[in-house]
């Protein structure tokens, strides 16, 4: 995307220096993440664009999610897209998915031009940019069950129609739909992706959209994709024109053929050996079976535990050192083969990647969420990677979380009993900083500790994990002048 700051463009954001400077500015700001292996953000990035036409007088920025993860990290980005809206230097709102009216609503909140609780009329979505536009976004929402969009226009397909475009869609494992035909395009668009398509040196179907005007406008709501060209690999929609130059240029265009197993005109296909039913060779296959079998818990991942080189493999890395397992990583950026054989083998296009017991976890967003639900702690029980907490274990835990410890009745702020009371004052008077724990909410910690420090009443004070005793304890050195001496040795 070229241009930068207000004015109808897109800026991409470098570095968390130049972000910072724009939000010093108080400039209104309206930040995408996004990623370019994931469909919706692409479909996304469309719709922003043409909102920023229609809003000059904002920034809209754009960070590549996993290119920047100083920047995803210090908004908490763990899926894209994902947006976030600035003003007067402060975030305002965030909004994560593909949900083009709730973007559209909130770029008009944010920039003062709708009311707060108004919705966003269809045609700011697209005043600059036409209807073509607003097609697209329409479409878009349908997609994500907008009814604030998708009631505006009706979409259906009869099943005659659906199973046509399909079978067309289908016919070559890379389809191209097109304006004229790759020996005379008809519009400079479709020219370059035939051009680009050559040079990837694949064989491809096409279809002449201008030849069947009922193919060219089912084909736009069937898709969701309003424009032409459209690219497809084994019947997935790639994109348009814009989307296949990147991808040709960034080399990602040609891992998707290879992954799809799509054929090279003038190469031997399935060379080094006897292909598995998941279309890697063998010597692949079993090398990554090893890799995933290497450890218990194995992370595939972008860089290494100590030197993470994408936000999303830094939070997995994090999630498992406060599980406190051991893990073992493979850096997929250090191995092309492994990186784009794995996505086949899991049947996972993204990274990182996580195995437990040769199982697929899944990435990012599913690490997390496991360890929210504590799901992920099950699991590792479960597959004995980790220990069962006993009730020793737990004990020795809570003795253990601060310096100074105190078991009572109650909680500092307010006692349960004249002991528990007298134990916190004499703590307080001396300055001393204390953690606690009120017994009368677990009955287990309770009986337990009775039996784990050999002293059957309470409270119990602690320090570095040793008993010093009771409430007839504590205040006999605190008479004598030797709490404080005792509590700081």
């Amino acid at each position: 995307m070229g241009g930068g700051g207000a004015g109808g463009s897109v800026k991409d954001v470098q570095s968390k220096g130049e972000l910072d400077g724009l939000r010093q500015s108080g400039a209104t700001l309206i930040l995408h993440f996004w990623a370019s292996w994931c469909e919706a953000s692409k479909q996304m990035d469309q719709v922003f664009s043409h909102l920023s036409t229609d809003f000059p007088n904002s920034h809209f920025l754009r960070v590549e999610a996993e290119d920047q993860p100083e920047i995803s990290e210090e908004y908490s980005v763990s899926a894209v897209p994902f947006f976030v809206f600035f003003k007067d230097g402060k975030v305002v709102d965030k909004l994560e998915g593909a949900d083009p009216s709730s973007l559209a609503n909130k770029v008009a909140k944010v920039t003062g031009s709708i009311n707060p609780g108004e919705a966003a009329a269809p045609a700011s979505l697209g005043m600059a940019a036409g209807p073509t536009v607003l097609e697209s976004v329409q479409d878009l929402a349908k997609a994500n069950g907008s009814s604030q969009m998708g009631n505006q226009v009706q979409t259906g397909l009869d099943d005659k129609i659906k199973k046509r475009l399909q079978q067309l869609i289908d016919s070559h494992p890379v389809m191209l739909f097109m304006k004229g035909n790759p020996e005379e395009p008809k519009c400079g668009f479709s020219r370059k992706v035939v051009d680009i398509l050559k040079d990837e040196k694949v064989k491809f179907g096409t279809f002449d959209i201008l030849s069947d005007n009922e193919v060219r406008e089912g084909l736009k709501t069937f898709s969701k994709w309003p424009t032409f060209p459209q690219l497809y690999c084994k019947g997935e929609l790639l994109g348009g024109c814009d989307i296949a130059i990147a991808m040709h240029e960034s080399g990602e265009l040609k891992e998707v053929f290879r992954d799809h197993g799509v054929d090279i005109i003038g190469t031997e296909q399935g060379t080094g050996g006897i292909l598995e039913p998941t279309g890697l060779t063998a010597n692949l296959n079993s090398r990554l079976q090893s890799l995933i079998n290497s450890s218990p818990v194995m992370l595939f991942m972008k860089g290494k535990p100590g030197e993470p080189k994408c936000g999303f493999s830094h939070k997995v890395v994090e999630i498992l050192k406060q599980e406190k397992v051991d893990f073992e990583s493979f850096d997929i950026l250090s191995d092309d083969e492994v990186r784009q054989g794995l996505k086949v083998y899991s049947n996972w296009s993204s990274y990182p990647q996580l195995y437990i017991k040769g199982e697929l976890i899944g990435g990012s967003d599913i690490a997390l969420e496991m360890q929210k639900s504590g799901e992920l702690k099950r699991i590792l029980t479960e597959k004995g990677i980790i220990k069962e907490e006993t009730l020793e274990d737990h004990l020795k835990s809570l003795i253990s979380s601060s310096l100074v410890m105190l078991f009572m009745k109650g909680t500092p702020d307010n006692p349960r009993c004249g002991f528990s009371s007298k134990v916190v004052n004499a703590l307080k008077e001396e300055g001393i900083d204390f953690g606690s724990f009120d017994i009368l909410t677990n009955d287990e910690v309770r009986q337990g500790l009775k039996v784990f420090s050999n002293w059957p009443t309470f409270p119990q004070l602690y320090y570095k994990g040793e008993l010093i005793g009771g409430c007839d304890i504590v205040l006999e050195l605190r008479n004598n002048g030797e709490l404080k001496v005792t509590l700081s040795e």
